[in-house]
């Protein structure tokens, strides 16, 4: 079974002291290749040195460059310009994470600056027209904010069927899946879907075409079940995996098959043994 992680941020701090052991898990459980998503200029250019250091073995990494919605702010013409340096090397897959983020700015106690909803709307317009110039496709980050989110890309991909990318983390909830798919979206499934409660998000795995689904552990963040409260990491990807696929009732070998087909696809990755997916 051989599966692709397509949203980890394996440049995280929490992998300073181990990332070689974390890759060669990641491998031992299948897992060929990870999708290294920047959500500050700093995070971009750290995945893009992983991506140029591991380009096989132990796990083929791959980036993606952009500006996370909580810090839209820092998208200066000079930022943009980086951007846009970054995303032309080769091994640049993606423009992401970005998006919306309605939950953070609300937050009376946080302890650190965020951008407010009106500059967040103006970072995400500006980077998916990056990501349309370079005919990149997109990581979507959509906290709260789902409205704002599809409207604005459905503009952005409308009469234009090659704009595509990806809803990390999917969070909108059944009733918002059929306007999500509409879009020509992938979607992003991740730790929480195999939570006892969380059957809004088992519902959304059931519903899903197969063709449409992709895996990701977001690591460090959002461990899946038994790992709550640990550092996530790429080598839980399986659990992710045979929850939806229980939820299917598929074998899991199909539903993998399939996930690594559709991030192939997505992010034009070439597998040995994916090629012409």
């Amino acid at each position: 079974m051989m599966l692709i992680d397509t949203h980890v941020h394996l440049q995280n701090a929490a992998y300073a002291d181990d990332l070689h052991a974390v890759l060669e898990r990641a491998a031992s459980a299948g897992v060929r290749a990870a999708v290294l998503p920047g959500g500050t200029l700093a995070e971009a250019r750290a995945a893009v040195t992983l991506a140029e250091r591991f380009t096989v073995e132990p796990c083929a990494l791959y980036a993606a460059v952009g500006i996370h919605p909580t810090d839209a702010d820092t998208l200066t013409g000079n930022a943009l310009t980086e951007l846009r340096d970054l995303a032309r090397h080769p091994r640049v897959v993606a423009i992401g994470e970005i998006g919306l983020d309605y939950y953070w700015p609300g937050q009376p106690h946080r302890s650190w600056p965020c951008a407010e909803p009106s500059q967040q709307r103006k970072a995400l317009a500006q980077q998916l027209e990056l990501a349309a110039d370079l005919r990149l496709p997109v990581i979507i980050h959509d906290r709260d904010a789902h409205e704002d989110t599809l409207a604005m890309l459905a503009e952005w991909v409308q009469g234009e069927p090659d704009r595509t990318g990806t809803l990390h983390a999917y969070a909108a909830g059944p009733s918002r899946l059929t306007e999500a798919l509409a879009l020509g979206f992938y979607i992003g499934m991740d730790g929480p879907v195999t939570y006892r409660k969380a059957t809004g998000l088992q519902e959304v795995a059931r519903q899903t075409p197969l063709e449409r689904l992709l895996l990701e552990t977001d690591g460090p963040y959002l461990p899946p079940h038994p790992h709550r409260g640990e550092r996530n990491e790429p080598a839980y990807l399986p659990l992710i995996a045979h929850r939806i696929a229980e939820a299917r009732a598929l074998p899991v070998e199909t539903l993998a098959a399939a996930s690594t087909r559709n991030a192939c696809r997505l992010f034009g990755l070439c597998l040995p043994e994916t090629e012409n997916p």
